[in-house]
């Protein structure tokens, strides 16, 4: 029976396998699409998947912009991340503001301690694409990340209001992809979809992906609230019967900071993150994400209004 050569690593080859996948969707919906754009948060994900479409299209520049919804509830270590990786890149960028849409009343803010902006982003984002007639927005999500992304093809269509109806979903044999849309519909690439956490970790160690500094294990002032580590400052308040602590932590998902809580961790290199992840039983939004938890549905009641 043949055997491999010992020195063949399979590992190596499927990370191969998967960036040469990912590089494949992202040129051919630039092809199919007029006016494509990469949504990057400035977590893990978008930072793999615009070193992708920066490979995908090297030397030559990106040939389309970047844009980065913004909450105003950042990490100040991701706004600082982010403007660094596009100026180092010559990437354009373009931000859609939640606090603009708060401002002009085109969605309203919610109150209390548990208040987050997350949901708002749907609105943001919506609005930006109308605005600037993007046709087509890559996006980082991954089909393990939660059940409503396993639902999702590589190409999700988003009809005229923008939402997201799983039962119209075009089917992908062979991995054809049929990018076709009409006036005023748009769609959503996710060239990611069929990686996973630790894919993602094995692509940052191998090819040197820079990330936020909040990424790998530090001590920060938290709370404990709702099963999570949330960091104490901005939109996060005490309230009367809860106390911060100091906690040696780091983060498995950058989102808005209201709801994105940390895991304690002592991860302070890409290799001991990789074999934390690898031993991780849950994925990171199931553990870290709020949002996720509001309901058994959350997620996909959030891509059905329009989220990413």
């Amino acid at each position: 029976m043949w055997a491999p050569p010992v020195s063949t690593n399979f590992a190596s080859i499927h990370l191969a396998a998967l960036t040469d996948e990912a590089i494949t969707i992202i040129r051919e919906v630039a092809a199919e699409c007029d006016n494509p754009v990469l949504l990057f948060s400035g977590g893990k994900d978008s930072a793999v998947l615009l070193h992708l479409a920066l490979l995908a299209f090297a030397p030559a520049r990106l040939p389309f912009p970047v844009m980065h919804v913004d909450t105003g509830h950042n990490f100040d270590e991701v706004i600082a991340y982010r403007d660094e990786f596009v100026a180092s890149n010559d990437v354009r960028l373009v931000v859609a503001s939640v606090q603009d849409s708060i401002d002009t009343g085109r969605v309203v803010e919610d109150n209390g301690p548990r208040a987050s902006r997350n949901r708002l982003q749907s609105v943001t984002l919506l609005d930006a694409i109308t605005e600037h007639g993007f046709d087509a927005a890559f996006g980082g999500g991954r089909r393990d990340e939660d059940k409503a992304r396993a639902k999702e093809r590589i190409l999700s269509f988003r009809d005229r209001q923008g939402r997201w109806d799983p039962r119209q979903q075009r089917p992908e044999p062979w991995g054809v992809l049929n990018a076709r849309i009409r006036k005023g519909e748009h769609l959503r690439a996710f060239p990611l979809s069929n990686w996973t956490e630790l894919d993602i970790w094995r692509y940052i160690a191998a090819h040197e992906v820079a990330l936020p500094s909040i990424y790998y294990s530090h001590t920060r002032t938290v709370v404990a609230r709702d099963g999570m580590l949330l960091s104490v400052g901005g939109p996060v308040v005490l309230e009367p019967h809860e106390a911060s602590f100091e906690a040696v932590v780091r983060y498995r998902t950058v989102g808005d900071a209201s709801c994105t809580g940390a895991v304690e961790s002592t991860a302070a290199t890409v290799e001991d993150v990789i074999a934390e992840v690898a031993a991780a039983r849950i994925t990171e939004r199931g553990a870290t994400r709020a949002d996720d938890t509001f309901s058994e549905s959350a997620m996909e009641d959030r891509k059905r209004e329009g989220y990413f």
